[in-house]
């Protein structure tokens, strides 16, 4: 199994991990960005959910 098969899982799971550690990074900027990241890896994952 390659890891390029298994995409759809880690991705949104990745932005999602990531979006964390910025928001909680005592930054403005990287707090926007994570929130930001957040919310597109919520997007991606409720996407892929059904596929």
């Amino acid at each position: 199994m390659a890891l390029s098969d298994h995409f759809d899982e880690f991705g949104p799971a990745t932005m999602l991990l990531v979006g964390f550690v910025l928001f909680i990074f005592p930054e403005p900027a990287t707090s926007a960005l994570g929130a930001g990241l957040l919310l597109l890896g919520s997007v991606w994952w409720f996407y892929e959910w059904n596929r």
